[in-house]
């Protein structure tokens, strides 16, 4: 198989991804901002709950860093299948992501704390994947990238997998509390100290 050499070859592979991706990622900020506005239209449908809403904003954090963050496959060189694979499955492991912070149903009465505590063993299950997967996105764009990163992307990720690993197997209300405040928070702060702006 031939390698495009051209730059604007490359440039056009790039655009191609980058309007699928942004394709999967407008479809989960849809369904979140979809789910948060009936919330807001029928308050007493459903409780709501202060973590279960701490981590659907996280996830709407996390999908524009992700957005934004992306940029960066501009800059790589060669895409094969493979690559456009690896980046495309990321995205869609985003949006089931959102699809479990907000059913497209719950039974008529029912709480979000049920649900949250009922369905955190997918959730943290593919939170924490979504975090290694992270890991080989970095990787693939180039050693200078992750170095640029430092030792605490590898220490976040980390702590992020090890958090929901712990979530996993506790139903401690104050637990998953300051696990939903602090990765909110530390999301935004990496955001602001890392991707402010793009190179």
């Amino acid at each position: 198989m031939q390698e495009a050499a051209d730059p604007a070859s490359h440039a056009n592979l790039y655009i191609h991804v980058r309007i699928l991706l942004g394709m999967i990622v407008g479809l989960g900020l849809t369904h979140l901002l979809r789910h948060a506005a009936r919330i807001v239209e029928r308050p007493r449908a459903h409780p709501v709950y202060g973590v279960h809403l701490v981590w659907a904003a996280f996830m709407f954090v996390y999908l524009l860093h992700f957005w934004w963050w992306e940029f960066s496959l501009s800059h790589q060189a060669h895409w094969n299948f493979n690559l456009y694979l690896y980046v495309t499955l990321y995205a869609l492991l985003l949006y089931l992501l959102c699809a479990l912070v907000f059913p497209e149903s719950l039974p008529e009465g029912a709480g979000y704390r049920d649900y949250y505590y009922g369905r955190k063993h997918w959730f943290f299950g593919l939170l924490a994947l979504m975090f290694v997967v992270d890991a080989g996105d970095t990787l693939i764009k180039g050693p200078a990238y992750a170095h640029q990163l430092g030792t605490e992307y590898w220490v976040r990720n980390a702590m992020y997998i090890a958090g929901s690993a712990a979530a996993i197997v506790t139903r401690n209300p104050r637990f998953h509390g300051v696990f939903a405040v602090a990765a909110l928070l530390y999301e935004l702060s990496w955001i602001w100290r890392r991707y402010e702006n793009l190179a």
